[in-house]
């Protein structure tokens, strides 16, 4: 009697990453901020798989999609899908992020309330899975990179105020 290989191995256990909490304070009123970290994120959100992706944006929906559009063809990546979208308030997505291919799963929450500077951001980053040895390091690297580094400058900057128009 000839016996099959396993349809699945193992070399891996899957685990689950300790929760990152991040708060900061952005210039701006929630809404703005919120419709900043929607939509086109391009000006701001730089880790993408191709060096120039042609769109890369989050659609503030249920069901919408955090996309990352390779060229006119329309090829690219759906990195995670949004869960819950209240804006102004709370941003809510799910997916692999950048360990697309892998069985991993990010839970980011982006809560808005406003405060008298501005806007009080709360990211939290729950992820489980196929997770690589110190991975709660490498997302604190990204997320401060992605907040501190990026999004905060740009929401400060020129090219957002022109981006944003007149009120």
């Amino acid at each position: 009697v000839l016996s099959s290989p396993p349809l699945l191995t193992s070399t891996k256990r899957s685990s689950a990453a300790s929760p990152l909490s991040r708060r900061l304070c952005f210039l701006g009123s929630p809404v703005d901020v919120y419709d900043a970290v929607t939509g086109d994120i391009s000006p701001w959100w730089d880790h993408h798989f191709t060096a120039t992706p042609k769109k890369l944006y989050i659609e503030p929906r249920p069901g919408g999609g955090f996309y990352e559009i390779f060229n006119d063809a329309g090829e690219g990546a759906l990195h995670a899908t949004v869960i819950y979208a209240e804006r102004g308030k709370r941003l809510r997505y799910t997916g692999p992020l950048p360990f697309s291919g892998k069985v991993v799963d990010f839970a980011v929450t982006y809560d808005l309330d406003p405060d008298p500077g501005g806007t009080r951001f709360h990211l939290t980053v729950n992820a489980a899975g196929q997770l690589p040895d110190g991975v709660e390091k490498i997302v604190d690297s990204v997320w401060h990179h992605m907040l501190v580094e990026q999004l905060k400058p740009y929401l400060e900057s020129p090219e957002y105020k022109k981006r944003k128009g007149p009120r």
